[in-house]
């Protein structure tokens, strides 16, 4: 009969820093499960990607792609009559389907706020079901080193 060892704890490095949102007495309890909601879900802060960065974004009804171009500015398509091909936007952020906005953050849960130059209301997506980033690759070295002459 085998007897399992417990495993040592693993050490938490102490300069780690976790900042979670504490509810606000000043916000009605739908708006703080919301905030609360969108940080278990999980998403994207454009201020974290690079420019160039590719994003799949899986709605309910469409899956869109956006290529950040950095700040809020994405070329995105996906949507039959609003941007089958390419055109350049402004992303807004995340709303849970009222007027409260998450500013530049795509949430899972939440839809996809974006300003297209064709319409003079924001485009707002379905639920954002899932979101697939492809980082910019990087530029390879040369391994080859030249001989002057």
């Amino acid at each position: 009969m085998q007897t399992s060892k417990a495993k040592a704890p693993i050490p938490l490095d102490p300069n780690l820093q976790v900042t979670m949102f504490h509810p606000h007495a000043n916000l009605g309890d739908e708006v703080n499960h919301n905030i609360v909601q969108s940080e278990i879900e999980g998403g994207v802060f454009l201020a974290d990607l690079q420019p160039q960065t590719v994003l799949k974004i899986h709605t309910q009804h469409h899956c869109y792609t956006a290529v950040f171009l950095g700040d809020n500015q994405a070329l995105i398509w996906g949507h039959p009559e609003f941007c089958p091909r390419p055109v350049p936007v402004a992303i807004a952020g995340s709303t849970w389907g009222g007027t409260m906005l998450k500013v530049r953050f795509l949430g899972r849960g939440m839809r996809l706020e974006f300003h297209h130059p064709a319409y003079r209301t924001p485009i707002i997506t379905s639920p954002i079901r899932e979101i697939n980033e492809r980082r910019p690759r990087q530029p390879q070295t040369s391994k080859r080193s030249f001989v002057s002459h």
